[in-house]
């Protein structure tokens, strides 16, 4: 490891590894507070189902939960993937101060790839954005999940 920022994406990918040892999409999420891991998660949407279920969100949630407020001013959030619109509101909503991903969300990205919901200047508070840490290995896991999903479809479609 190089950098703190790819030790720490890294501990997101070993989260988003969870996730997909639970058939659920790859995505994990670390919280950093002074220097020290506060928070992990992972997407379990299909376990829960529950919209809200993102490695995000519920990340925040552990962080809130630690630090004893819903405010996260000096956190930053590490997720493997850039965060969707759900995600970039509750990033903002929450005042963490710096987000940085692996991946980025060509269909929902919300840190600069089809919106910039982090760095909007009506909002009260900006986010600081670090992209493309650890890039190639975020994107493998989620592109390695959706073929291994497709591969399963088509063998049950044979099998009916």
């Amino acid at each position: 490891m190089n950098t703190i920022d790819e030790q720490r994406m890294f501990t997101a990918i070993q989260e988003a590894k969870k996730a997909a040892a639970q058939n659920e999409v790859p995505i994990g999420a670390v919280i950093v507070y002074q220097n020290e891991i506060i928070a992990t998660a992972y997407n379990v949407r299909e376990t829960t189902q529950s919209t809200l279920a993102h490695a995000e969100l519920l990340a925040i949630q552990k962080a809130n939960d630690k630090i004893g407020s819903w405010r996260l001013e000096d956190c930053t959030l590490y997720v493997t993937l850039e965060p969707c619109p759900m995600c970039a509101g509750a990033i903002v909503q929450s005042r963490i101060k710096r987000v940085v991903y692996g991946a980025p969300d060509p269909k929902a990205g919300c840190a600069g790839t089809l919106l910039n919901l982090l760095h909007e200047d009506r909002f009260n508070h900006q986010v600081d954005i670090t992209a493309g840490i650890l890039e190639e290995e975020c994107a493998t896991l989620l592109k390695d999940f959706f073929k291994k999903i497709r591969k399963q479809k088509k063998l049950d479609q044979k099998e009916n």
